[in-house]
């Protein structure tokens, strides 16, 4: 007979303080405690075959990976700990405990603990305390079941619950895609790896040694300077060995030096990018994070205020062109990249309604499009810009927009901007005031900005009788401002982000699978045959985010580049 399917089923999952499991469901199954890792994933992967749960998890990172090396993937779940620190900002209390022991208290009037730290290693603890922080006499199943009801009331009394939901889904779903992501790995070629540096860079050397190419340009640094010594890992002795030369530099950084006519410059520069390539992903790089040829980085979902990822060691979101070689796919794989060039200024043009950026954003490259709307007719005489083409106008306006940005031709050219799209402009523009006086604001599914410090509001809410103090109190208001415009596009784009990996990771046909994703840009390992199915999958991914994030009546497009490629480097 066949096993009945349950809707809606939930089913909670906890590891206890002595590091054995309990599961709760609906009455249809039967509750389990202290069960070990072995029946945790036999029931599991039961319940995950015959009635697709949603997961109930205190933490995905650290709750999911037991169940991955049993290859055991579930479909969907609630991250309990991501979804109190997504309901905590949009209560205006960040930085409160968000774990399951401060999340608990919460619900029931207590007051909240510190979060413990969580525990980093490749497979948890078996005696992790994850119940630390809870009354003794509160089992941590218990605790998660109160947090869950608590979280559900939550979210039913924000002002727009449909899109909290949405994002809470997401957010979880995308914890669950970085976990499997860490667990499969990136394909990386070491060999490949080790061979590119010892040709960039000479022969290996011991740890604390300059490789033989970083040893001959600070030679050459040192000649520049006349024989004198500078050290060219130190900024300051950098700038240093400049003045001694008659030049005064404000800094050692790159694009400060190119402005600069000397012959020191240019072995600098060459420097600075190799030892950079060195230091970040060299051969200690190689050594801590490529297994069994698998880059195998830690990712952390919203981990940066905005809601972007981070990644915990490894750079993982930052891998130099230089290196993109040396991600390949497998014998009979290929790699589908998928990238979302140009996704914040199309997330604006959604966001504030402006009709025409929605039609600038149907173009491939959006900033020729725009280009071609902000400069026909002679807007303003070439005089008023620098040399620069229109395109790279377009881009300094559309920034200036996101970012605040007022300096050099900054404002010309955002004044263009403000006269051809006056309502994406305008909507920026209203969210840096709101951030101005201080006020919270969101993406749009919820994420909310923090609230200035103290200090702010001391300083810009207070009586200020000399002019110093009252310049300081404008110039903080309007760096707040700044903040909370560019929070509200850049918070919004990691909102689609998070939908799109969660309807790609559940379209994608097994046995292919995410293995990077970036800000904008995702990578999929497949079996050749079903590369054209992924780029598909991918495709109607991005008209679904679209409509579930904006509506389905959002007139402007996301185009993704895609490309089915051997190695990443041929991806662009």
């Amino acid at each position: 007979m066949p096993t009945r399917r349950i809707t809606s089923v939930h089913i909670i999952v906890a590891r206890e303080s002595d590091g054995v499991y309990s599961l709760r469901g609906p009455a249809d199954l039967p509750d389990l405690r202290g069960v070990g890792i072995a029946e945790l994933c036999v029931r599991a992967e039961e319940w995950e075959r015959d009635h697709a749960p949603r997961w109930i998890f205190t933490s995905v990172e650290q709750d999911y990976p037991v169940l991955l090396q049993a290859g055991i993937r579930v479909r969907r779940c609630h991250d309990l700990t991501l979804t109190e620190g997504l309901l905590l900002a949009y209560e205006g209390r960040h930085g409160e405990p968000r774990g399951l022991a401060g999340a608990y208290a919460r619900a029931v009037g207590l007051p909240p603990p510190p979060d413990s730290e969580a525990h980093l290693d490749d497979q948890p603890a078996l005696f992790d305390p994850r119940g630390a922080g809870l009354p003794r006499d509160v089992a941590v199943l218990d605790a998660a079941a109160t947090v869950l009801a608590e979280q559900r009331r939550r979210i039913e009394r924000t002002d727009h619950p449909e899109r909290i939901r949405l994002l809470v889904a997401a957010e979880s779903a995308s914890a669950l895609a970085a976990a499997e992501m860490s667990a499969d790995g990136l394909p990386w070629r070491a060999d490949l790896h080790d061979e590119l540096l010892t040709e960039l860079l000479g022969p290996r050397v011991p740890a604390g040694q300059r490789p033989r190419t970083l040893a001959r340009l600070a030679e050459r640094i040192q000649d520049a300077f006349d024989g004198r010594q500078v050290n060219p890992d130190a900024p300051a002795s950098v700038v240093r060995a400049f003045g001694r030369a008659g030049i005064e530099v404000p800094s050692a950084r790159a694009h400060v030096l190119r402005r600069v006519d000397h012959p020191a410059v240019a072995p600098l520069l060459e420097y600075k990018e190799l030892a950079r390539l060195h230091s970040a992903h060299g051969w200690a790089w190689l050594d801590g994070w490529v297994r069994d040829n698998r880059f195998r980085p830690v990712y952390v979902v919203g981990g940066v205020v905005s809601g972007r990822w981070a990644s915990r060691g490894g750079a993982a979101l930052q891998i130099p062109r230089t290196l993109r070689s040396c991600v390949r796919a497998d014998p009979g794989w290929r790699l589908v990249v998928a990238d979302a060039a140009q996704l914040e200024p199309r997330v604006l043009a959604a966001l504030s309604g402006d009709r025409r950026l929605a039609e600038v954003s149907a173009a491939s490259d959006l900033y020729d499009s725009l280009a071609e709307v902000m400069f026909s007719g002679g807007a303003l005489p070439a005089a008023a810009f620098d040399d620069r083409d229109d395109r790279s106008r377009a881009k300094i306006a559309m920034l200036s927009a996101m970012y605040g940005g007022t300096a050099g031709e900054a404002a010309a050219l955002l004044a263009v901007l403000r006269q051809r799209f006056p309502d994406a402009v305008s909507y920026v523009e209203h969210v840096a005031l709101a951030g101005e006086r201080g006020e919270r604001v969101r993406s749009r599914l919820g994420r909310t900005s923090p609230d200035p410090s103290a200090a702010w509001r001391a300083l810009t809410g207070g009586t200020v009788d000399d002019l110093a103090g009252a310049d300081r109190a404008r110039r903080a208001a309007r760096d707040w401002g700044r903040f909370t415009r560019n929070f509200v596009v850049q918070a919004s784009a990691a909102d689609w982000t998070a939908v799109l990996l969660a309807t790609l990771r559940r379209r994608l046909p097994p046995p292919a699978h995410l293995v990077f994703f970036q800000h904008d840009e995702v990578l999929v390992h497949t079996p050749t045959e079903l590369a054209d199915t992924v780029s598909t999958c991918v495709e109607e991914s991005v008209r679904e985010t679209a409509e579930l994030v904006f509506g389905a009546s959002c007139p402007v497009r996301f185009p993704l580049h895609i490309a089915v490629v051997g190695t990443y480097a041929d991806a662009k």
